[in-house]
């Protein structure tokens, strides 16, 4: 008598991380949910208010500044300088659009962030 085949627990396991990390990844937010979302995986779309290139600053920072103009953003997206070049000049290319961007959201001062290692973390909105 032959036997179904069965998963080995590994399998599983592997199966299981990879199905909640998709369904964790696709979750969209707006900038101001993002504060209750900090530590989590997700895609925050809102406008880009204001931007800014922290040249001289250590790391070479770029912010995108989501819902509302430094100082008072609602949340931000930072570039740091050693991946900037992959991203063109990001302060002219996204100001004023409404992007999403994906990632892990952290919080730096009480602002949730997420950091952009590459282009492809964030999308500008098409409009509809």
């Amino acid at each position: 008598m032959r036997r179904a085949p069965r998963l080995s627990i590994a399998s599983g396991v592997i199966l299981l991380v990879s199905i909640v990390a998709t369904a964790f990844a696709q979750k969209t937010i707006t900038a101001a949910e993002a504060k209750l979302h900090v530590g989590e995986l997700a895609t925050v779309c809102d406008f880009v208010a204001s931007t800014h290139y922290a040249a001289s600053s250590r790391g070479r920072p770029t912010f995108l500044n989501l819902a509302e103009p430094y100082p008072n953003q609602t949340f931000t997206i930072l570039i740091w300088g050693e991946d900037r070049v992959k991203f063109g000049v990001p302060e002219t290319r996204y100001r004023e659009q409404s992007v999403c961007v994906s990632g892990m959201i952290s919080s730096y001062r009480g602002t949730p962030e997420i950091v952009a290692r590459e282009p492809g973390d964030i999308k500008i909105a098409t409009k509809k």
